[in-house]
């Protein structure tokens, strides 16, 4: 098992069903991508560089993209979705109201573009 499994096996059912689903959209869209870690959390790495973190924080389950730019390239599709904040780099959800598809989607390639670029 790989860092991120290893991580989602001590979480309750929700919350390792909503962390699970952010990264499998991020694998469909870079199936190179590895288990491995960015700045210490789990995370998948592209190219040898951090794509995406997703961990549960005490109040929250946080996406972490390693980027600001990259946050704020997906922060309108965000706006108006119930139960999300938007931060420099950070997106904050609850388990109860996931990200759109659309989002992670954007978010992901955003990240992608900046480590092909």
């Amino acid at each position: 098992m790989g860092t991120i499994d290893d991580y989602v096996a001590d979480l309750d059912q929700a919350d390792r069903d909503s962390i699970q689903r952010v990264y499998a959209v991020a694998k469909t869209l870079a199936p190179e991508a590895e288990q491995g870690k960015g700045y210490g959390m789990p995370a998948l790495v592209y190219r040898g560089k951090s794509l995406l973190s997703v961990m549960r924080a005490k109040k929250h389950i946080g996406v972490y993209p390693f980027s600001p730019a990259a946050v704020a390239e997906v922060a309108d599709l965000l706006a108006d979705h119930p139960g999300v904040s938007v931060d420099k780099g950070t997106i904050r959800f609850q388990p109860e109201h996931p990200l759109p598809v659309s989002a992670i989607t954007a978010l992901v390639r955003a990240r992608m573009a900046q480590i092909d670029g």
